[in-house]
């Protein structure tokens, strides 16, 4: 790959990404944009435009932009339509910001005129992974610049000596190994590495960041509403709110409540598996109102062919194929299952769960007329289940005979 004459860093003004920016300067003699963005991980930016500024980028070449709603309405909000969950269990909290991060590494080059876009994921990681494939499915022809797969600064020391030697400021804090990582923003948080890198052991309690201990959470059940519209949430107990103030206040009421730890070794698209500590208060909410909506306004074989694609549109998400056709494809039905999930879900939050207790529509499918037990007033003929079963039976039965046929 020739020399990037320009290039766009997704910059977090932390350590690594400002060691990244001066190693680009200084390997490539390249200019530099930055890109900053604000997904609600609840840090102040503006320390990352004077880092930057320090670090001799112009003004004009720095972008801090703050794209929470379009994260939440375009990103998280077609994902929860699909309830996707890898592995059975994480809600794809950092898997489904990279796409979107991708997306204005590769808009800030085309505006800027730079030929290249550079990232701080490590080679062991998935992000490595997310960050590329979208960027080359947005723009064919984008060079794509990964440092820690390309450099010499191979442990914490020679970082720490690179830094004071360009004089890149170092929190003090930085200057013994970090306990753990973290990645954040609106939907959740994720926490990887050091202390945690042994499954075995219990995370300790300074690793939760934004949820209560279910044992210190409020003695006494919160019950709020989540009204819903085609699949996404429109409301909290009556109030409209617009998509990124929804998971707000659902993480506030969540974290409230210790709701939506968890503690998971997963399978990572390289090849190795690795433990990670999530925390997603408001998406864990979220997905238990959405599957309370569904299940009275979704037919049930629509819902259960979703069922069945989810954990395939969840691998995507995962690897990093956000936009790929077979990713579009399955959105495609998948919102077009959601034509009839509109009205309204009552769930009880209480010690580190969220439990739909009510659920109502004018979209509804549920026919109390049909499933009571008292008289149904001519609804429902309980003879015609004669039949049914019959005719369901017929394949056993006739298995069953050949069994008894052949002695076996």
């Amino acid at each position: 790959m020739s020399a990037p004459k320009k290039v766009v860093l997704a910059y977090s003004g932390g350590l690594d990404t400002s060691i990244i920016l001066k190693w680009l300067q200084t390997e490539y003699g390249c200019e530099v944009v930055t890109f900053t963005a604000d997904l609600g991980q609840g840090e102040e930016l503006e320390p990352a435009r004077k880092k930057a500024e320090l670090l001799g980028i112009r003004p004009e070449n720095i972008y801090i932009e703050d794209i929470r709603e379009e994260f939440v309405r375009e990103y998280v909000f077609p994902m929860f339509r699909a309830n996707a969950v890898y592995e059975g269990l994480y809600l794809l909290g950092t898997s489904i910001a990279r796409p979107l991060i991708s997306k204005r590494l590769v808009e800030i080059a085309a505006q800027t005129g730079a030929d290249a876009v550079a990232h701080g994921a490590t080679g062991k990681g998935n992000d490595q992974v997310r960050f590329e494939l979208a960027a080359y499915a947005l723009d064919p022809d984008i060079k794509v610049i990964a440092p820690w797969r390309e450099w010499d600064l191979t442990s914490r020391t020679k970082l720490l000596d690179f830094a004071e030697q360009n004089q890149i400021p170092i929190a003090k804090d930085k200057r013994g190994e970090a306990p753990f990582s973290v990645d954040a923003n609106l939907l959740h948080t994720s926490s990887e590495g050091k202390v945690l890198e042994d499954p075995a052991e219990d995370a300790p309690d300074y690793v939760y960041q934004r949820t209560t201990h279910p044992e210190d959470a409020p003695d006494a059940p919160e019950f709020i509403e989540v009204g819903f519209e085609k699949g996404d949430a429109i409301s909290i107990d009556g109030d409209a709110l617009s998509p990124a103030a929804i998971l707000t206040r659902l993480n506030e009421l969540g974290g409230k409540h210790g709701i939506g730890r968890l503690d998971l070794v997963e399978g990572r698209f390289v090849g190795m598996k690795s433990r990670g500590i999530y925390e997603t208060p408001g998406g864990t909410i979220l997905l238990e109102a959405h599957r309370g909506i569904e299940s009275i306004t979704m037919d049930r074989g629509a819902m259960h062919l979703k069922d069945e694609l989810m954990p395939r549109y969840a691998e995507l998400i995962y690897n990093g194929f956000w936009y790929s056709p077979e990713r579009e494809m399955l959105q495609a039905a998948i919102d077009h299952s959601q034509a009839h999930v509109t009205g309204t879900v009552r769930l009880k939050l209480y010690k580190g769960s969220a439990r739909t207790v009510g659920r109502w529509s004018d979209h509804s499918l549920y026919s109390e007329a049909h499933v009571t037990f008292e008289d149904d007033a001519g609804a429902y003929d309980q003879k015609d289940a004669a039949g049914f079963i019959q005719l369901n039976a017929l394949r056993l039965k006739l298995l069953a005979a050949r069994e008894r046929r052949l002695g076996k």
